[in-house]
């Protein structure tokens, strides 16, 4: 009896959890048998296996071949498990020696000539597991990324040729070199300056510093899908840290480049995304729009396009930062640290308020489009203005509007004095720490208290009000809390009220 361990990575969330491949050998007549919960992509990895060793001039016994995925209540899928299998067998058969795969964790798709494929979640997997003593071996298209993890030894390899020369000590992989860290480039590129719109643009500079959760109400062709796509752009730039973790997300579907790094992530779902499609989920959760978002911008277009019950799920996040998916057979946690801003018309046609005076629809129309989106959830959304038409001598007007840059400037100014003095952004701060770090002056309590007495302000509308009135002060470089601040503030809570 021959057994031979070789440890991978399983892509089962940003947790990564470790896999440990048993190859055992046994006499009787020739199988191959995996077990340990393999989905169809492992299960396929016999063939690809067998293909490969035997491409690569390596002898495949013809014994009974049993491979063990531990732990077994774990679901394994994807095409990464290929090459530590074929690690396994080659040591179970004497083929090529074990004494050095405790060193290394392996993972790759393998090719039927024996070649290297990428894989996703790299990244992820690197991050999880880089303080664990291991260094990684994996596909040279997946190196890239994985190297970005400042801690990890990383050897990329394009064949199991390549491999097998490694682990005997005749040709040595090279070490990845470490990526550049932090070459930010704009979500948007080109000159970026907006013109028109004052009001939705102080408000975007004020989500921007102190990341709060916007809603644009304004007829069609006024410039809220462009401002939406502008925020990405004059949002602070992000830490070492926060740029790992949004890409370690982007890395588990496959959608991370090394273009993208230190870029704000930028999520534009359609409407008719479903509530899974928003949240995640699946056999084997995986991360849906509202992660891939994280430390970015998730924007809703078109909002009350969308299920109301697919926004309902918008509602714990939103105030928690977290999302938990549960399954009969497993748990998932995500993280969901993003900026909602979205956009609406402010009627069914779209034309309400219009200086043209097309719009037709009834009052009970209006409303009933409106109702679309719940007041829990319009409660939460600290920021709702109105983007009204643009006239047509403004749109002549030729005159260059405020560059991004210096907007981005003043709101990284306004960041730095929050996390200098309470160490997150305003928008995260719990009502304790609000009542601390947000206390008003006499004048503006009083408008404060006038508010809720006229508005029917909810309490988390009051500490949500408080929020926006201390980014407003933090860009005005002043620590008190005037009544100027908390007016601002207010005013930004009556965006359907006003229409």
């Amino acid at each position: 009896m021959t057994v031979a361990i070789v440890y991978s990575r399983a892509l089962a969330g940003v947790d990564a959890p470790l896999v440990t491949v048993e190859v055992h050998l046994a006499n009787g007549l020739p199988a191959f048998n995996l077990v340990g919960l393999p989905e169809t992509e492992v299960k396929e990895s016999r063939e690809r296996v067998r293909a490969a060793l035997q491409n690569a001039q390596f002898g495949f016994p013809a014994r009974r071949i049993t491979v063990n995925l531990a732990p077994a209540e774990l679901p394994k899928e994807s095409g990464r498990f290929d090459l530590p299998i074929a690690i396994g067998i080659l040591v179970a058969t004497g083929q090529l020696p074990g004494n050095r795969l405790c060193e290394y964790e392996f993972a790759g798709e393998l090719a039927l000539t024996g070649e290297l494929r990428p894989i996703r979640g790299a990244l992820a997997m690197t991050l999880k597991a880089s303080g664990d003593g291991r260094a990684f071996i994996l596909p040279q298209a997946s190196a890239a990324e994985a190297a970005l993890v400042r801690a990890a030894v990383v050897y990329p390899a394009r064949s199991l040729l390549d491999v097998c020369a490694h682990l005997t000590g005749r040709d040595a992989l090279p070490r990845q070199a470490e990526q550049p860290i932090m070459a930010v480039a704009d979500h948007v590129s080109g000159p970026r300056r907006s013109q028109g719109q004052p009001q939705a643009r102080r408000a975007l500079e004020i989500a921007a510093a102190g990341r709060h959760s916007l809603l644009m109400i304004g007829p069609p062709g006024t410039g809220k899908s462009m401002l939406a796509q502008r925020l990405p752009g004059v949002l602070p730039p992000m830490d070492e840290a926060d740029a790992l973790e949004a890409a370690a997300i982007q890395s588990l579907t496959g959608g991370f480049r090394l273009e993208h790094w230190g870029q704000r992530p930028y999520r534009s779902p359609h409407h008719t995304a479903s509530g899974v499609a928003l949240v995640g989920g699946g056999s084997d959760p995986r991360p849906g729009e509202i992660s891939l978002a994280h430390h970015g911008v998730l924007f809703l277009d078109e909002l009350p396009e969308f299920d109301r019950r697919v926004l309902e799920v918008l509602r714990e996040p939103l105030e928690s930062g977290r999302i938990h998916i549960s399954r009969a057979a497993r748990q998932a946690e995500f993280p969901a640290e993003f900026q909602l801003v979205s956009a609406m018309n402010p009627c069914p046609c779209g034309y309400l308020g219009h200086p043209s005076g097309r719009c037709r629809c009834t009052p009970d129309q209006i409303l009933r489009y409106r109702s679309r989106i719940s007041g829990p959830l319009l409660d939460r959304i600290d920021l709702q203005i109105e983007v009204p038409g643009i006239p047509a001598n403004a749109l002549r007007n030729t005159s260059e509007g405020e560059a991004s840059g210096t907007v981005q400037a003043r709101a990284e100014r306004a960041r730095e004095v929050q996390l200098a003095r309470q160490g997150k952004p305003n928008a995260m701060l719990t009502p304790k720490e609000i009542d601390w770090h947000c206390p008003p002056d006499a004048d503006g309590d009083s408008l404060l208290r006038q508010a809720v007495a006229r508005l029917n302000l909810s309490a988390r509308a009051y500490h949500r009000v408080l929020k926006v009135a201390r980014t407003i002060a933090d860009l005005a470089d002043t620590d008190s809390l005037a009544g100027s601040h908390v007016a601002e503030a207010i005013g930004y809570r009556r965006g359907l009220d006003r229409i």
